[in-house]
């Protein structure tokens, strides 16, 4: 069974400040699964590093810690990443936490100030629509 994954998790540096959120539960998972990692933000075209963003909160606008919108980036890359996933025939994602791509269930509130709100990243959303059930690092994973 193939299992798409936040990079960062498996610790490929791609997260916004150029290091890796690696998480030793998710990797061993590879002795069951085929884990196939993506960066959304980097198949939006964003590079790594990057300034942090986040979804403001009550809209669908992603903002960078310099108030420039990179919510374009944010769409294309969700949408690419899914690709990818379905053409895998991914029915599982492990994704990260509170990310503005991947959160799932809570993300940062756009304030870049540590407050968490409920909801979901643009491709967490996006698998989630698609039919793809999704588990952050944090959860107990039942697939």
């Amino acid at each position: 069974m193939n299992i798409i994954v936040s990079a960062c998790l498996l610790g490929i540096n791609s997260k916004y400040n150029g290091g890796n959120n690696y998480s030793e539960k998710v990797e061993l998972l590879s002795k069951n699964y085929t884990l196939i990692p993506v960066c959304p933000e980097q198949l939006g075209g964003l590079s790594t590093p990057r300034y942090p963003a986040e979804i403001k909160q009550g809209s669908d606008i992603i903002l960078n810690s310099l108030g420039q919108e990179v919510t374009l980036c944010f769409k294309k890359g969700a949408k690419e990443a899914l690709k990818i996933a379905l053409l895998n025939n991914c029915k599982y994602a492990i994704l990260k936490s509170k990310s503005p791509s991947c959160g799932y269930g809570f993300i940062y509130d756009g304030t870049f100030s540590n407050n968490i709100v409920k909801g979901n990243g643009v491709f967490a959303q996006l698998l989630i629509e698609n039919g793809i059930k999704v588990y952050t690092e944090e959860d107990e994973f039942s697939l």
